[in-house]
């Protein structure tokens, strides 16, 4: 028996109503869910970019002049290399600095236009891994190369920074773990839906089977109603991420003294990421579960 596009459409919208309360549970549990595994996406994202340079163990950063002499970068270079309380020295030029600026800035245009018409700006620099990564032998490294000739300055990797990319991995555990425990969540208020259902139609059931419908043509009305409660609760997910994102551009980079979360960005590629990622497991979690339901249920 052919699947007939309107009947399944109208069999999945009485689906979707006759019984309300549990169709709402299973779509605002799947979007609490999504929205915390979106925040999870977000959250990192920002924080890596916050603290690109300062990944890999890097503990502090020598900016150079934009016009130092050759000798004056080839001895400094020497000091670095031949300084035992170094781990590892890596050198950035101008063009990995705009790079670098290209990605943090790209929904930043005015501001990223502005450093490519001044690329004096923009000056080469040597990231530094220390061998002892606390506090005193840091500084001791700071003042040792501050005044040098041909440094312009030095930025260290303060305290903050530290605190914030461990914290922000306690919270990307903790919000991923709930996360889980919500799909899951979601996904037995879908297929307990879907029983449901299928329950209150069995006498229907029959008569269909009665008169030659394939178990395809019962199963995909409540297939496709899972599909949908996945689908409007990754819609509702995806809207509380514009909502979050929107809160981080307004509220976090303008806050005064903490210059750190000035670099917070979440790039437009960032989101749509976090997007299609939130609304494929939607999908996916109303249509798996639905299925399974439609497939145990059947045989009433």
């Amino acid at each position: 028996m052919a699947v007939n596009v309107g009947y399944v459409a109208r069999e999945t919208g009485s689906n979707l109503t006759r019984n309300i309360t549990l169709t709402l549970a299973s779509i605002l549990t799947v979007a609490v869910s999504l929205a915390l595994v979106g925040s999870s996406f977000l959250v990192r994202n920002g924080v890596e970019n916050a603290t690109l340079r300062w990944q890999g163990g890097i503990e502090f950063i020598v900016f150079m002049n934009a016009d130092i002499s050759p000798s004056q970068q080839e001895a400094l270079k020497r000091e670095l290399d031949q300084n035992p309380e170094i781990k590892r020295v890596k050198y950035v030029d101008k063009q990995a600095s705009l790079n670098e600026a290209k990605r943090l800035l790209r929904d930043q245009p005015e501001t990223l236009q502005a450093l490519i018409d001044n690329p004096d700006s923009i000056t080469p620099s040597y990231r530094i891994v220390p061998r002892d990564p606390s506090l005193s032998s840091i500084r001791a490294l700071e003042d040792l190369y501050e005044g040098r000739p041909g440094v312009y300055r030095i930025m260290s990797a303060d305290e903050t920074i530290r605190s914030m990319q461990r914290i922000t991995g306690v919270i990307n555990v903790g919000l991923t773990i709930t996360a889980i425990a919500l799909l899951i969540a979601s996904a037995l208020l879908i297929f307990n839906t879907i029983q449901t259902a299928m329950f209150a139609r069995r006498r229907e059931i029959e008569v269909m089977k009665l008169v030659g419908a394939t178990n395809w043509f019962i199963r995909v009305p409540f297939m496709l109603e899972g599909l949908v409660q996945g689908l409007i609760g990754s819609a509702l997910a995806i809207a509380a991420m514009f909502g979050l994102n929107q809160f981080f551009e307004s509220r976090l980079q303008t806050q005064e003294g903490v210059p750190l979360l000035s670099d917070f960005v979440v790039t437009n590629s960032n989101i749509l990421l976090t997007c299609v990622t939130i609304g494929v497991a939607g999908a996916l979690v109303g249509f798996i579960s639905s299925a399974v339901a439609a497939t145990w249920f059947l045989d009433v």
